[in-house]
């Protein structure tokens, strides 16, 4: 005799364990990923940074790993260097940052606005230079640096500002920062732009109801609204700017000395890692810049959200 299946009979019909709950399935390949080019790399180098090796005679072939526990670290936050490299950056983060998101948020409430003709075009043209490889970008700026070439330079000597070396140490700093704030204002002008639109329309219609005009509506209703979107992008920011490598990198081949091998954090441990040989020291500086790009968004998003509490 043929049974009836469980749903005839009212018994549950058994259902077949699945090995992964559903969902994981299409974020696993994103989990693989991250694990192999993220995590793991992390995790090698902190415990790179926990070892030395001893060699021994004239200091040829590999020598002997040995267990070397906080020394490099200690090291580290002994080297006035290092200090000296955060602080660069951070003081040119002081300006940079500001002038980048003021000029995005401008951008994004022009767009907004509903003033300017042609939204998707403008806003695929001021995000074109954030899908344009970082190396290239110093590449392309760079011939707008060199004296002897340099546009700029000649536009500064149709007002009377002659001599002016854009790759020299008093300005090397500045250079780098206006080809960072070039790249990223698109990037931080679409997140910010989102923000808005997620704004509903219904309080700009009261607004313009009760009298508000583009300007008082922009600064009285949209600014405040775009607290989060501003206090993200500021996040991002610190941990991009303490991140500066392929500027340095590149102009200090043409700067003629301006930028040094401890110019930027990044830049200086990927000198002592691949041009001293000292792997295991340069492990240890980036786990600590790690730390400090960390702690400095931590009591930033902390400091913010205070004030947006009180």
């Amino acid at each position: 005799m043929i049974k009836p299946p469980p749903s005839v009979t009212g018994l549950p019909a058994k259902r077949k364990r699945k090995w992964l709950p559903n969902g994981w399935i299409f974020i696993l390949p994103f989990l693989i990923l991250f694990s192999a080019f993220q995590v793991a790399p992390v995790l090698y180098a902190l415990g790179t940074s926990f070892f030395n090796v001893n060699r021994s005679g004239l200091g040829f072939g590999g020598g002997e790993l040995v267990f070397s526990g906080f020394d490099n670290y200690a090291r580290v936050f002994a080297d006035p260097l290092f200090w000296e490299s955060i602080g660069r950056v951070l003081f040119l983060g002081a300006i940079q940052v500001p002038v980048m998101l003021g000029i995005a948020t401008v951008l994004a409430l022009l767009l907004d606005s509903g003033l300017a003709p042609w939204i998707r075009f403008f806003r695929t043209s001021f995000f074109l230079p954030y899908a344009v490889p970082g190396v290239l970008s110093v590449l392309l700026w760079s011939f707008f640096y060199i004296p002897g070439v340099s546009p700029i330079n000649e536009l500064l000597g149709a007002i009377g500002i002659n001599g002016l070396n854009l790759l020299s140490s008093e300005w090397i700093l500045f250079s780098i920062g206006n080809i960072t704030t070039w790249q990223y204002v698109g990037y931080n002008m679409i997140i910010i732009f989102t923000a808005l639109q997620a704004i509903p329309r219904e309080l700009g219609e009261a607004a313009a109801i009760d009298g508000a005009g583009r300007l008082r509506l922009a600064i009285s209703i949209k600014l405040p609204i775009l607290a989060p979107a501003l206090i993200l992008t500021t996040a991002l920011s610190i941990i991009g700017i303490l991140q500066l490598f392929s500027e340095p990198a590149i102009l200090s081949g043409i700067s003629r000395g301006s930028i040094n091998q401890s110019f930027t954090p990044n830049y200086y441990a990927y000198n002592i890692t691949f041009n001293s040989g000292l792997t295991n020291l340069g492990a240890a500086q980036a786990v600590v810049l790690s730390l400090v790009a960390g702690a400095l968004s931590f009591a930033f998003l902390r400091a913010t959200r205070k004030g947006l509490s009180q």
